[in-house]
């Protein structure tokens, strides 16, 4: 979900990695040249089709890559195919106050304006199921600070296992 520290700890794990990092929002602007703010204005339709499409560019990223999805990709059921069928899928999680306390700061999230607490406690319900369908390790970025998180990750990946972390 958007505010659960993606870009914080993606980043943070590909300087411990040396692997590049690819954030979603970024592939989707770059691939447009709108920000999500614009395509969200076209309808949510073309917001999720940029989306699946830049998650499509970022698996496309010579491995390995650490690739941030933009949160409502786990929505479309070819885009969940594509992230279950990733090596390593990391759900970084948080209450719904704590996501909307982050997020709301970010211009480029338009339905965010009148209710955020009321957004992300409705989108957890649709998606948490989701997520948790496909994610090998979680992580409550709540509990657990961005470097944290990623030494958690990368513990995972040397040890080659997967579980939930912090709650």
């Amino acid at each position: 979900m958007m505010g659960s520290g993606k870009s914080s700890v993606g980043r943070r794990l590909a300087g411990l990695t040396g692997w590049p990092f690819v954030d979603n929002d970024t592939l989707v602007e770059r691939s447009t040249g709108r920000t999500a703010r614009e395509l969200a204005q076209h309808g949510e339709p073309a917001l999720r089709a940029a989306e699946a499409a830049a998650l499509r560019e970022a698996m496309r990223t010579e491995p390995p890559v650490i690739a941030a999805t933009a949160a409502g990709t786990i929505l479309d059921p070819a885009s969940r195919e594509l992230i279950a069928d990733a090596d390593v899928v990391v759900w970084l999680r948080a209450p719904a106050d704590v996501l909307a306390r982050r997020a709301v700061r970010a211009e480029h999230r338009p339905w965010l304006e009148s209710d955020p607490a009321g957004w992300f406690t409705s989108a957890l319900v649709e998606r948490e199921p989701y997520y948790a369908s496909v994610a090998d390790l979680q992580i409550d970025t709540s509990r657990t600070d961005p470097g944290a998180a990623a030494r958690v990750v990368l513990d995972r990946l040397s040890a080659g296992s997967a579980g939930t972390i912090g709650g």
